[in-house]
């Protein structure tokens, strides 16, 4: 019983920690929320004919948007933090091994996820929203609502985020012995066709962003099963020396 109070305090305290850092980020984020917005605008910006720009369509939007997009920003930006604080209660009850093998996981995750948002900002935002400029028919102004872009780039920013996530799928269902290299490999084309499918899920519906996101996810199962492969020699050699001595 006292250890399972131990353990709620513990986590009371993390939480608390965890909730201080994203409010204080937030505050200094929210502080300047007009340049966080032009950052996060400058996209489709860049792409709109001259005299057009961004409008607002409710009332509330243009305190409610900035404000959505500081904290957003704050929890994106507390991530490490955040996980660093999840790992420091969960790693106490895990074995030596168990840990040695999820941390890599849990480290390589958190910088694919930042690397997923940045590809998705610098190259599939402009080159999809450069897209939707163009195909506007004549005599059709294009001025996006603030409420309805934040929406739309945030979508594309967690599909990049998850989409570099694959590598990381791919080994721990390598590792775990869930699927070998082998099927893997065999299965090759039907994941390439659910990478395809996942692109048009999580994307809005133009056939740039889809391609653009679905392609990474597949050159980034080629580099998990790579890895895997990498891993599983460098297991091997491990072992024949073993034997051998």
């Amino acid at each position: 019983m006292n250890n399972y109070i131990l353990h709620l305090n513990e986590l009371r305290t993390r939480v608390i920690r965890c909730s201080a850092v994203v409010l204080l980020l937030f505050l200094g984020l929210f502080l300047i929320d007009e340049v966080l917005y032009v950052f996060i605008a400058r996209p489709l910006l860049t792409h709109l004919p001259i005299g057009n720009s961004i409008i607002a369509t409710e009332v509330t939007a243009t305190f409610m948007v900035p404000m959505k997009l500081a904290l957003i920003s704050a929890i994106f930006l507390a991530i490490p933090y955040l996980l660093y604080q999840l790992w420091s209660f969960v790693a106490p009850a895990l074995y030596s091994n168990e840990k040695k093998q999820i941390l890599p996981f849990l480290i390589s995750s958190t910088f694919l996820f930042y690397g997923g948002v940045i590809f998705a900002f610098y190259i599939i935002c402009p080159m999809a929203l450069s897209f939707f400029a163009k195909c506007a028919p004549p005599g059709v102004a294009v001025m996006a609502d603030i409420k309805a872009y934040l929406d739309f780039v945030l979508t594309i920013l967690f599909a990049g985020g998850l989409a570099f996530q694959v590598p990381i799928i791919t080994l721990a269902l390598i590792q775990s012995g869930i699927i070998s290299i082998q099927q893997f490999e065999y299965f090759r084309p039907y994941v390439i066709v659910v990478a395809f499918i996942l692109g048009m899920l999580l994307t809005p519906p133009d056939v740039v962003s889809q391609i653009l996101l679905a392609l990474p996810m597949w050159w980034l199962f080629e580099v998990g099963l790579l890895i895997a492969k990498y891993r599983e020699k460098g297991t091997d050699l491990l072992s024949y020396h073993s034997n051998t001595k």
